[in-house]
């Protein structure tokens, strides 16, 4: 491949025979964008894991949705008729990585109980037909939900906006069910596990009431709205004097002052939608289908193709390396799907023909 890498570089020759392959599962009706199914798998980089060198970088002082965000939190500041915050000014703080030696592109993966080593993110979107519609790579300590915005917009560069977007717990965020159903899209997400510590009450055994925007809790009592902090949250505090006395007080809260104080992100209600949404029968049936595309994308790729393991060192190597790999699944089951159907006139003339 190193040959080929060398007489391409800096070309967008293997990104024109991925989606040239996508082109004619389009026409020939069997790619489905409707709905995209997302999830990343990690590709170890060729790199010592023992070969490191520790180095501070920069984190980065915007964030996605901050500015939207700011905004709506001034305004729901002076809806409650507190005064609008000032712009602050961006600090630059620093963390301390570990950087390959060896590959210097790549990123420290860790995630649970998992092998920690050098690897790349390979952050994926497919049909419900398991063609691969779009992908992007990063460093292995990127997290997943950083990547659903740029691939969705990468994948709507190309087709239509899908209807919807399946991926698993790592994407369930605030900001990205906002995100999506401000555009319309069925967001599907699963159940996740209320955190929190273990024989204490949960967020979810108070009762958010709408109306007079306060919460009850398990005694019946009030927590009323103190105040929004910068980072978008609410803040719902309790009586300290009605507390003290509570029979619940050891299961409720911990602090000194027994007072009890609740964080409510001003984009809640989009969480709680994806929550409803997640009974229908509609996003039941689109979850399961998650172990029949994206998962099986990734084992083909990986058992079948040897992309366990990057075979050269860089990120751009690394992404066209998945990009003609994800183009190899394309084509071998566009090929099949074709054979199926009795044959294509589309793809038996035109897919093998160079211009």
């Amino acid at each position: 491949m190193l040959p080929y890498v060398r007489r391409f570089q800096d070309t967008d020759v293997f990104e024109t025979i991925f989606y040239r392959i996508l082109s004619q599962g389009v026409e020939a009706g069997f790619v489905d964008p409707s709905v995209l199914f997302m999830d990343s798998t990690h590709i170890k980089a060729n790199a010592n894991k023992r070969k490191f060198k520790k180095k501070k970088i920069v984190r980065r002082a915007i964030q996605q949705y901050k500015e939207e965000l700011d905004l709506e939190v001034n305004e729901d500041r002076v809806l409650h008729g507190k005064k609008p915050f000032a712009p602050k000014e961006s600090r630059l703080e620093t963390r301390e990585i570990k950087e390959s030696t060896t590959d210097p592109e790549s990123g420290y993966y860790v995630k649970g109980e998992r092998e920690r080593l050098f690897a790349y993110s390979c952050h994926t979107a497919c049909d419900r037909n398991g063609f691969v519609l779009g992908l992007i790579l990063t460093p292995g300590n990127v997290h997943d939900s950083k990547m659903l915005e740029p691939l969705l917009e990468s994948v709507t560069h190309h087709f239509n906006q899908p209807f919807a977007v399946v991926a698993d717990s790592a994407y369930k965020t605030v900001q990205l069910a906002h995100h999506l159903l401000q555009r319309n899209i069925l967001p599907v997400f699963p159940y996740t596990r209320p955190r929190g510590v273990k024989g204490m009450f949960k967020t979810k055994d108070f009762y958010y009431d709408e109306y007079y925007d306060c919460y009850l809790c398990p005694d019946n009592q009030v927590l009323r709205y103190r105040t929004t902090n910068r980072e978008g949250h609410r803040e719902y505090v309790s009586d300290p004097t009605i507390c003290a006395s509570c029979s619940f007080l050891s299961q409720c809260t911990k602090s000194q002052e027994n007072k009890k104080m609740i964080l409510r992100h001003i984009w809640q209600e989009a969480m709680d939608e994806v929550e409803h949404l997640r009974h229908t029968s509609v996003n039941r049936a689109l979850y399961r289908k998650r172990q029949e595309t994206i998962e099986r994308v990734f084992a083909d790729a990986k058992e079948k193709h040897d992309m366990r393991w990057a075979r050269y060192r860089g990120l751009k190597k690394t992404t066209l390396q998945a990009m003609l790999t994800f183009s190899a699944l394309n084509l071998k089951k566009l090929a099949n799907w074709s054979w199926d159907s009795g044959g294509n006139p589309c793809f038996s003339t035109s897919l093998f023909t160079t211009t």
